[in-house]
């Protein structure tokens, strides 16, 4: 039998998104009321193992947050212990392996096992931790849903929500001023955002990672619709979508610990592009950001609830080295290295849609 644990951490990881305090709650009561166990706060993930920002949670310190966006431990996606980022005496940066120092700050706290919220990079972390004899669960979170061993992460449905309602109001500005309206959205490997809300907003084209695009055959399939007697279009693209010579936008050449560069511009270049081979008047829209945070969605707050519970029961049960996931309906689990095994890129069947182009 498992050796009984008395006593958890838990932290959220990487960019934030709506359903994360949901997962918080839903650890914390279920570890409390359930299981009789502590349950300690981890502050900005793993930055907070790296300083020693560890606190008490109690019921009342979660009460009342199930419906708020963001997380109230904080989240930090600059942090990997494994290459954590120090200055050196000359001043320039070099990278340190501190997970020593965390493993200390876990048994200074006398924490049994971590559970773990995040994305790829924060199941990376959580797998070094594994290895160096931590008892971690994960539970999988990211608004772009391209975490492979589960078929939907929470954050994914909210920001699908806040984007569709937003190009749902582009679509009457461009009808009324006759415009081609481009909208860049979130999704650095995997255009699952740009693709479900441009669907389900009737967007025109569609460009993802997934599929490098031609802006000049971009341009051709806006000019057929305006032959057609079209008066607008609206094109959506995700921030990672490349054209099909291979270049990528990015609005900083600077990479984070997990070794990703910041991302974005794709759509500003679109629409010069567009308005200089068509003569169509044409504006871009940037949301990015706008899709992490606010209220999340009703499935992301049962989701998230979900996964917290599990979580936990895998906790108390010694199941460890495990990721929650959600698999045809049912919540089970994986090894959290499945969760990175590989990038969880658009099924190609969900391109045959009719009406939208691809580029």
């Amino acid at each position: 039998m498992a050796q009984a644990i008395r006593r958890i951490g838990v932290l959220t990881g990487g960019g934030d998104c709506a359903g994360l305090n949901a997962v918080i709650r839903a650890v914390t009561k279920s570890a409390i009321f359930q299981h009789g166990l502590e349950v300690y706060g981890i502050e900005d993930g793993f930055l907070g193992l790296v300083q020693n920002r560890i606190r008490p949670l109690g019921p009342d310190d979660v009460s009342g947050i199930l419906t708020q966006g963001g997380t109230i431990l904080g989240s930090s996606n600059k942090c990997d212990p494994s290459q954590y980022a120090t200055r050196n005496r000359d001043g320039k940066i070099e990278k340190r392996d501190v997970t020593n120092r965390c493993l200390d700050h876990i048994d200074h706290h006398r924490l049994d096992a971590l559970v773990v919220i995040g994305g790829d990079g924060t199941m990376s972390g959580a797998a070094n931790f594994v290895h160096h004899g931590i008892n971690c669960v994960g539970v999988p979170k990211t608004i772009d849903n391209d975490l492979y061993g589960t078929d939907v992460t929470f954050g994914f449905a909210t920001a699908c929500h806040v984007a569709t309602s937003a190009l749902d109001r582009i679509r009457t500005t461009a009808a009324s001023h006759h415009r081609a309206m481009v909208v860049e959205l979130m999704g650095r490997n995997a255009g699952w955002i740009a693709l479900h809300s441009g669907i389900a907003s009737g967007a025109d084209i569609i460009l993802i990672p997934e599929i490098p695009f031609d802006i000049e055959e971009v341009c051709e399939r806006l000019q057929h619709r305006h032959r057609r007697g079209a008066g607008f279009s609206i094109v959506v693209v995700a921030e990672g979508a490349r054209p099909s010579d291979g270049s990528l936008s990015v609005s900083s050449g600077d990479a984070d610990e997990f070794g990703h560069v910041q991302l974005g511009g794709v759509g500003n270049l679109v629409t010069a592009e567009i308005e200089q081979r068509t003569g169509y008047e044409t504006r871009v829209t940037i949301l990015c950001h706008v899709l992490r945070g606010g209220t999340p969605t009703a499935f992301d707050r049962v989701l998230a609830t979900r996964f917290g519970i599990e979580a936990i029961d895998a906790a108390h049960e010694g199941d460890f080295a495990k990721m929650v996931a959600l698999s045809g309906g049912e919540i089970v689990r994986v090894p959290i290295e499945d969760g990175v095994s590989e990038l969880k890129t658009v099924d190609p069947g969900l391109f045959d849609v009719a009406g939208v182009f691809f580029g």
